[in-house]
């Protein structure tokens, strides 16, 4: 026995009191969520069981144990962590256009702790989304991405529209100090073509679609002293071309006049480390995402900057 259906078979001694439930029909909405959407296995039986007690009208401690349970009750400042299943109630603050067809709604959710992306899959039934409405989310999944948080809306999300507002927090930070390392995937790199994936392609593949031809970016995954504590700070292209003054093509010619893409994050060391930056941006997960960049008074030695953050 496979241990979806071992999953299904206890699922449905768990129910068999409440609902008239056979494994088949079980075991098909388990396989779902672990092949479609690579959900993983026990954390599906979660999400399963979390259902059932919905359908019956159940607490959790109405049916005998058997592992599963619904999704933890949270705010978006809590979303730290990759495949959780969570409960949010938040305001729909933006909509998207996707870039996929298999994405129904994209946008962001907020609450009074800050913002969050979300996405909806386009074959997951369930309901339009309207900017400005104030939603109670169950079994949403998140998942991280370079240190940004987002959650995803499946075939198991309920969604109940809330008579209520919301006032959105602030998430934006800001941070002011030494820019004293640059750290490795920094520079010229490549990312994923595919609709929706922006990955950075690593020897030429991108985790989620294997080898694909990609499109070439600028990055910088920095780490800025403010005197105290360390901030991990990431430009995207707009501020890597601001900070540094070295554009893409610039960067793309440099590399192919050297036959080595690490030559640009190499200037750019040069460039920038050392100085002193006023930086300002929303903060994801671990990451303060610049969007605002004030080079300050300086420079300082770096060698005298790098020892002193290494010290901490």
């Amino acid at each position: 026995m496979s241990d979806v259906r071992q999953h299904a078979e206890e699922i449905r001694e768990q129910f068999s009191e409440h609902l008239d439930l056979t494994a088949d029909e079980i075991e098909e909405r388990l396989d779902n969520l672990v092949n479609e959407y690579r959900v993983p296995l026990e954390e599906a039986r979660r999400s399963v069981v979390s259902h059932y007690l919905d359908e019956a009208g159940l607490e959790r401690d109405d049916v005998r144990s058997g592992g599963g349970g619904g999704s933890e009750k949270v705010n978006v400042e809590d979303v730290n962590e990759d495949e959780q299943w969570l409960g949010l109630t938040a305001k729909v603050v933006d909509l998207w256009d996707p870039r996929s067809d298999a994405v129904g709604q994209v946008g962001l959710l907020g609450d009074e702790t800050g913002t969050i992306k979300f996405t909806k899959w386009a074959d997951s039934d369930l309901q339009e989304l309207e900017e400005g409405a104030v939603y109670r989310f169950g079994n949403l999944v998140s998942d991280e991405y370079q240190g940004d948080y987002s959650v995803k809306l499946n075939r198991t999300t309920t969604i109940e529209e809330v008579d209520e507002d919301i006032e959105v927090g602030d998430d934006t930070a800001e941070v002011e100090g030494a820019l004293v390392d640059i750290q490795s995937g920094s520079g010229l790199i490549k990312r994923c073509p595919e609709d929706d994936c922006t990955r950075v392609l690593q020897n030429g593949r991108c985790s989620e679609h294997g080898e694909v031809e990609g499109e070439f970016d600028l990055r910088i995954k920095g780490v800025l002293d403010d005197g105290s504590e360390v901030h991990k700070i990431i430009f995207d292209k707009e501020a890597t071309e601001d900070l540094t003054g070295i554009g893409l093509q610039e960067a793309q010619d440099m590399a192919m006049d050297a036959l080595d893409t690490t030559v640009v994050a190499e200037e750019m060391r040069e460039k920038t480390l050392g100085l002193y930056y006023r930086v300002a941006g929303p903060t994801m997960g671990r990451y303060l995402l610049v969007d605002e960049l004030e080079e300050l008074a300086g420079p300082t030695d770096t060698e005298d900057v790098l020892i002193k953050a290494r010290s901490m």
